[in-house]
């Protein structure tokens, strides 16, 4: 199983990516640097991944899920509710490719602020 490392000023979590195409195309896009973005309790951010929609995506995933937002070009990082969701529910705003979980808490997810940098290596 593939490791990945997420790092930003205040913290850093490590995921377990599963072996799909698009883990396979978030690793060869790595080392990435990008600016985070936050909608709620889901932080995200671009990341130069080519992959399509796959068959089992979907819109409301566990807290901690590693996503990819094929429409937006970006890995989500939901740990909580967002705008759209119903309850304490982890819904993002179009169905996401999983690929993935974090290690630990995804709530250390929450010390992430809009522009902050992130990088993504190799674990």
């Amino acid at each position: 199983m593939t490791r990945i490392r997420i790092k930003w000023p205040k913290g850093e979590l490590i995921a377990q990516l599963a072996d799909t195409p698009t883990a396979k195309a978030v690793v060869a896009a790595l080392p990435a640097k990008s600016r985070a973005n936050t909608w709620g309790e889901e932080v995200y951010f671009t990341l130069a991944a080519d992959v399509e929609l796959e068959r089992d995506a979907r819109e409301v995933v566990d807290p901690g899920a590693v996503c990819f937002w094929v429409q937006g070009g970006s890995l989500a990082l939901p740990y909580g509710p967002t705008p759209v969701s119903r309850g304490d529910e982890c819904r993002l705003v179009t169905r996401v490719n999983v690929l993935g979980k974090l290690e630990g808490d995804p709530r250390a997810l929450a010390s992430v602020r809009d522009g902050d940098a992130i990088e993504v290596t190799l674990a």
